[in-house]
């Protein structure tokens, strides 16, 4: 991994700079989710609540500053795992504020509101301003509304590419380490446009269904929304989501997905094991064999693809979600 970062720096240019050509400059202030915050210093003891965000402190190969991280709804990416033992994990599930302050944290950054924000069960924001404890939340969720009936809200517009690429260069400047944030997106970039260069003229228009999970099968789907990341991924495939929801997680009953009839429904495959209907394979066990939605076209013609569950929040993991699908749809002759 930082073989292709430093191949990229070159690129760039950014190799072989002088120390000061991409340093940051302390006192630093980042605007974040409508609050400044200010570093006099890079961060020595940083806590990441959730995947994304850990993965980009990885990615930028700054584990040496994380004392901590919590909440993996999937496993690392196998080309972080060496550098990821070396954090420990609090827990794969939600953590509880006093095991995040026992670690002596001087930066927490989270990845959703559900971890960090004014609804949070774990903490607010000004419970580690309290105690002088800088915090940053993901540009991604700062976009959405708090409109719905869950923690999560809706989006009027598509989630895109620009608002991660905003979180990894902020992180990267907080860290003073812009030039490996730079390369990072550039590298981003380039693989974004590969999708879009071999998948953005599909006439097919397909439609998607993308189903995160469910609590049980006879329970309502919680769903991809149509602005989400999901509908990020049928967009830079071509295609669109077939649920017409603003809601960033739309919970949907089975009679309501069967008369979307999507022509590709793409299932979550998740680590967490909170529910059986976690895992890829139950999903398409059940699509299979309940009688109603084995009738559905895409089930019939096998049209399911597997997808990383965490590409299904708006993460570095949309990208590698996006792949994961293109390779299917290529096998299937669907691109």
């Amino acid at each position: 991994m930082m073989g292709k970062v430093k191949q990229i720096l070159w690129a760039l240019g950014l190799l072989g700079m002088t120390g000061s050509a991409l340093a940051t400059q302390y006192p630093l202030t980042i605007e974040n989710c409508g609050a400044q915050v200010t570093f006099e210093k890079s961060p020595q003891r940083m806590v990441a609540l959730g995947q994304n965000t850990a993965e980009i402190m990885l990615l930028l190969g700054l584990q040496d500053k994380m004392v901590a991280s919590a909440f993996w709804p999937t496993r690392v990416l196998p080309e972080l795992a060496t550098r990821n033992e070396q954090v420990k994990v609090l827990t794969v599930e939600i953590p509880t504020l006093e095991s995040i302050l026992a670690q002596d944290p001087d930066f927490v950054a989270a990845q959703l509101p559900l971890l960090l924000g004014p609804d949070s069960k774990v903490a607010k924001r000004e419970d580690f301003a309290a105690v002088g404890i800088n915090s940053y939340l993901s540009p991604g969720v700062c976009a959405t509304k708090k409109n719905t009936g869950d923690i999560y809200g809706s989006r009027s517009q598509l989630w895109d590419m620009s608002l991660l690429y905003k979180e990894i260069d902020d992180l990267a400047k907080i860290f003073d380490v812009e030039a490996r944030g730079t390369a990072l997106i550039a590298d981003f970039k380039a693989r974004e446009n590969a999708l879009r260069a071999s998948f953005g003229k599909n006439q097919r228009d397909l439609s998607f269904l993308f189903w995160f999970s469910s609590a049980s099968p006879s329970a309502d789907a919680y769903l991809g929304g149509k602005n989400s990341a999901s509908g990020f991924i049928a967009h830079l495939l071509g295609g669109h989501n077939a649920i017409d929801s603003d809601s960033e997680w739309p919970t949907v009953g089975w009679e309501s997905i069967i008369a979307a009839n999507p022509d590709v429904i793409v299932v979550s495959s998740l680590d967490r094991n909170r529910w059986k209907l976690d895992s890829a394979e139950e999903k398409i066990r059940f699509l299979k064999s309940d009688p109603a939605v084995s009738q559905l076209e895409a089930v019939k013609k096998g049209h399911i693809v597997v997808m990383d569950g965490q590409a299904m929040n708006p993460t570095i993991r949309t990208l590698y979600g996006a792949e994961q699908v293109a390779k299917q749809l290529e096998t299937l002759g669907l691109n």
